[in-house]
C-alpha cells in the first residue's frame, strides 16, 4: 500500500519556510495569479501548492488564533477540530486553579490547547497519533519550552506512564514520581477520513477509555462535541457547555478535582460558560492588527450553573393563552444544551412559553443577561401562510429573518413563500419568530433589544 504523502513537507525546508513567511495576506481574488508568479520565479508545483494552502490555512485560522496563526501550521481538518485560543485559556485556568502544574495533553491536534497551557506556565507533554499532525503541532509549540510533543496514541501513553493504573506517574524526565501533580486534557479524535463520527466508541479514544480514567481519581478534562445526548454524560463529573459569540464550540467533562462544587459542597453537574469577543476602543486595534473589529483573543465570560442533574433541575409554570409578550428572550445555545433555560427564566422572574421549548417572557423590566438575546414583541398573529404573506406585504418586508422553535417549518422556503421576488417600495428588514404556545401556532413580529 503507497505511503499517504504529507501534506506539509514541502514546506519543512528553510527556503520553503522563508516563502511561505514572505507571501502577503491570502486573497482568494488574487491566488491563482501568485500560484502562476511562483512557478515562473522556479519553484516546484508541490511547494507553491503548499504554501498557497497554508497561506489559505493562516488567515482562515485568525478567528481562532488572532495573530499566533501567522506562526503556525495547520491542517484543513485540524483547524477545523481545535480549540480557539480564548477557550483553550480558560480551559488552563482551570487547571491553575486546581493547584496542578504538569498537563499531559492527550490527543493535542494542532496543539491549540497545549500553547495556552504553556503560556499560562504548565508544564505539558502533547500526545498525538497522527505523524502530519503531530509534525505541525511541534512546530507550533516550538516558542513554547514548557511543552514537547510525542508522537502515539493516547492509550498506549497512559499505560506507559501508568494513567489510570498502577504504574508509575509521569515526571519532567521520564522517572516515576511520588507525589504526581499531573493532570490529564483529553480531546478525543471525532472524525474519520469520511465523516463526522457520532458513537462515542468510535472516538479515538473511545468514551469508555476516558471513562476508565477517571475513574482512576485522576483530575482530568475531556472535550467533546456539544450535541452529545445527555444520557451519555458519565456521573460524577461536572459537564461544561462553552459558546463564544453564539456559536456553541465544546462540551467539556471535569472530573474529580477539576469538577467544581457550590457553596454547598454539591458537585455542580451542569454549566453553561458563554464568551463575547470584547471589541477594542475607538482607534485601539485587535490581537491581529485590524482596528474597529471584535478582538478573537479577549473576550468576556458570563456563567450559569446547577448542581442539579439534568432535567430535575428549576420548573417554571408555562405561559397561558396570552403569554407571547412583553420581552421574548433568547438564550444562548450554551445554556439551551446544559439545560438551564428553566434557572435563567427564574432568575429574571420570567415565564416559559412551553417546557420543552427555549423561549422565555418577561412582562416588565427586561433585564439585559449576557446570557439570552432580546426581543421585544411587537404584534402577534396565527401561523398561516395567508396572513402572514398579506402582512409582509403591507408592511413592506423586503427582507426577513425567521426564527422557530417546536414547529416544524423551513425557513427558507417560508421566506421564499412570504417576500415578493422584486419590491419596488421601501426596504424593511424584520425578525420574524415561529413557535408554539398551549399547542397553538403563533408568530411574533419583534425587535431586537441588544
Amino acid at each position: 500500500m503507497p505511503e499517504t504523502p504529507n501534506p506539509l513537507k514541502p514546506l519543512l525546508t528553510p527556503p520553503a519556510w522563508e516563502l511561505l513567511s514572505s507571501l502577503p495576506e491570502y486573497d482568494d481574488a488574487t491566488s491563482a495569479q501568485l500560484n502562476n508568479a511562483l512557478r515562473k520565479d522556479g519553484w516546484a508545483p508541490e511547494t507553491v501548492a503548499a504554501v498557497l494552502t497554508q497561506s489559505r490555512l493562516r488567515r482562515a485560522a485568525q478567528r481562532k488564533f488572532g495573530d499566533f496563526a501567522a506562526r503556525m501550521l495547520f491542517t484543513a481538518e485540524g483547524l477545523q477540530q481545535s480549540t480557539r485560543l480564548p477557550v483553550a485559556a480558560r480551559h488552563a485556568q482551570r487547571f491553575r486553579r486546581a493547584g496542578i502544574t504538569k498537563v499531559a495533553d492527550l490527543g493535542c491536534g494542532l496543539g491549540g490547547d497545549a500553547m495556552a497551557m504553556a503560556s499560562a506556565g504548565l508544564q505539558v507533554v502533547a500526545v498525538e497519533a497522527d505523524e502530519t499532525t503531530a509534525a505541525a503541532a511541534t512546530i507550533n509549540l516550538r516558542p513554547f519550552p514548557e511543552a514537547q510533543v510525542v508522537h502515539g496514541t493516547a492509550e498506549d501513553f497512559a499505560a506507559e506512564q501508568g494513567f489510570g493504573g498502577d504504574g508509575p506517574a509521569l515526571s519532567s524526565d521520564g522517572t516515576a514520581e511520588p507525589h504526581p501533580e499531573w493532570g490529564l486534557w483529553l480531546d478525543p479524535a471525532r472524525r474519520d477520513e469520511r465523516s463526522r463520527i457520532w458513537d462515542p466508541e468510535q472516538f479515538s479514544p473511545p468514551l469508555s477509555f476516558v471513562t476508565a480514567l477517571a475513574e482512576s481519581g485522576v483530575p482530568m478534562g475531556v472535550k467533546l462535541g456539544p450535541g452529545i445526548p445527555h444520557s451519555m454524560i458519565p456521573p460524577g463529573c461536572e459537564a461544561e457547555w462553552v459558546s463564544i459569540d453564539g456559536d456553541l464550540v465544546e462540551v467539556v467533562l471535569w472530573f474529580n478535582a477539576l469538577a467544581r462544587r457550590d457553596e454547598h459542597q454539591n458537585l455542580i453537574r451542569r454549566t453553561a460558560t458563554v464568551l463575547h469577543s470584547e471589541e477594542p476602543a475607538p482607534g485601539e486595534t485587535d490581537s491581529s492588527g485590524h482596528e474597529g473589529t471584535t478582538d478573537p483573543l479577549r473576550v468576556t465570560v458570563s456563567e450559569l450553573s446547577s448542581s442539579t442533574d439534568f432535567g430535575a433541575g428549576a420548573q417554571v409554570d408555562p405561559a397561558g393563552p396570552l403569554g407571547l409578550s412583553g420581552t421574548l428572550y433568547e438564550p444562548d445555545p450554551a445554556v439551551i444544551r446544559a439545560g438551564l433555560v428553566a434557572e435563567l427564566c427564574e432568575s429574571l422572574g420570567g415565564t416559559m412559553l412551553d417546557e420543552h421549548i427555549a423561549y422565555f417572557t418577561v412582562p416588565t423590566g427586561a433585564p439585559m443577561t449576557p446570557l439570552a438575546r432580546r426581543y421585544r414583541v411587537l404584534e402577534v398573529m396565527d401561523f398561516q401562510v395567508k396572513t402572514l404573506k398579506r402582512w409582509a406585504q403591507e408592511s413592506q418586508i423586503s427582507s426577513l429573518e425567521i426564527k422557530k422553535r417546536g414547529v416544524d417549518v423551513v425557513p427558507e422556503a417560508l421566506r421564499k413563500q412570504l417576500l415578493p421576488k422584486k419590491n419596488k417600495g421601501p426596504k424593511r428588514h424584520a425578525v420574524l419568530v415561529i413557535t408554539r404556545l398551549a399547542q397553538q401556532r403563533l408568530c411574533a413580529v419583534v425587535e431586537p433589544l441588544d
